[in-house]
């Protein structure tokens, strides 16, 4: 039985920190968030990665709960990127010869070929719910790369339309969490972040892909939006493109991040009846927030939602932090969000 949520519930974005001894840091930056597979990446051999995979995602899940943090993830420790991951294992993608497309910086990006009709052939991450909802009592949340982004991050010689394609991406991605809420996920987070980078093609398409994704899915559901790592994305935009058009998405909760591009809030009011998971905590700096830093960007929050639309979390993802500077970012998180559940008398 998972334990009940406080209000203000405190959540990661995804990812966590991977040691050192498990991945190549050096590798890792050497190649931000690939779109294509990068096995150099894993220190350790085939036949003992999965258990070294295994203990590191304990290490950040313990992390988690250790900082306080109510909603927690696997870490994303079993993946060399946040999307990589679940786009590789399906059916339709050619993994071994990339092509290139324009990625959202304006540059030639890395990625898989799309030669065929995309179909899930077999579950992908289900066994990383499995385990994470076995090694904890709080609510777990797994993220997906969404079928928009994946559709932006592959290169289409299959499909008369990127439309059609990112339509079976979506019915890929419904299958897989249908097999993920049943194997114990309580929070699913599709992440689309090239909305924000292409915000015309994403009003082609995007929304109604989504949907497709989440359709006849029950529980929590998030749309993750974002302008990039702050390892690669230091001068970010104060505002979004494509926002509003996520009140039309079937996702309880909307994920934007606020502290580094100093976000103006008011922007919230775009999206009626959505909750907003908001970031808190600055990836982009070395500083550590206090938890009456938190608890100042919290109250800000509130001044435009009420607090059981709001859910403080970090900017981005933490998977190019140091680890104990990701540690100590989230217990401040979970240290400002107290402060104000006291104020709120909760």
């Amino acid at each position: 039985m998972t334990r009940p949520l406080p209000i203000l519930p405190t959540t990661v974005v995804g990812s966590y920190p991977q040691p050192a001894w498990l991945v190549d840091h050096d590798i890792l930056r050497g190649r931000l968030v690939p779109r294509v597979r990068v096995p150099e990446l894993w220190r350790i051999p085939g036949d003992h990665l999965t258990g070294a995979q295994d203990d590191a995602t304990l290490v950040a899940m313990r992390d988690m709960e250790r900082a306080g943090i109510d909603i927690i993830t696997d870490g994303e420790i079993r993946r060399e990127s946040y999307s990589n991951h679940f786009a590789s294992a399906l059916d339709g993608i050619d993994r071994d010869r990339p092509a290139e497309v324009v990625g959202r910086t304006g540059k030639p990006t890395v990625v898989p070929r799309v030669t065929g009709r995309v179909r899930r052939a077999r579950p992908v991450e289900v066994r990383d719910v499995a385990f994470a909802r076995a090694n904890t009592d709080h609510q777990v949340k797994i993220t997906l790369p969404g079928p928009f982004t994946m559709t932006r991050q592959s290169k289409n010689e299959f499909y008369g339309d990127d439309a059609e394609l990112a339509m079976d991406f979506a019915a890929a991605l419904n299958e897989e969490i249908r097999d993920l809420k049943a194997a114990g996920a309580d929070v699913i987070q599709l992440d689309e972040p090239w909305m924000q980078a292409f915000p015309d093609e994403a009003r082609r398409y995007a929304i109604t892909a989504v949907n497709r994704a989440l359709e006849g899915i029950e529980g929590t559901t998030v749309i993750h939006l974002c302008f990039g790592y702050a390892a690669m994305v230091n001068d970010k935009p104060s505002g979004y493109s494509f926002l509003p058009e996520l009140s039309g998405a079937m996702a309880q909760q909307i994920s934007i991040e606020a502290a580094q591009p100093k976000l103006d809030l008011g922007i919230l009011k775009d999206l009626p009846g959505k909750t907003v998971m908001l970031g808190m905590l600055d990836l982009g700096t070395k500083e550590v927030e206090t938890p009456e830093v938190v608890a100042e960007r919290i109250r800000a929050g509130l001044r435009v939602l009420p607090a059981d639309r709001l859910v403080p979390a970090p900017d981005c993802g933490m998977k190019y932090l140091p680890r104990d500077r990701a540690f100590a970012k989230l217990k401040a998180l979970a240290d400002g969000a107290a402060i104000v559940r006291k104020e709120l008398g909760a």
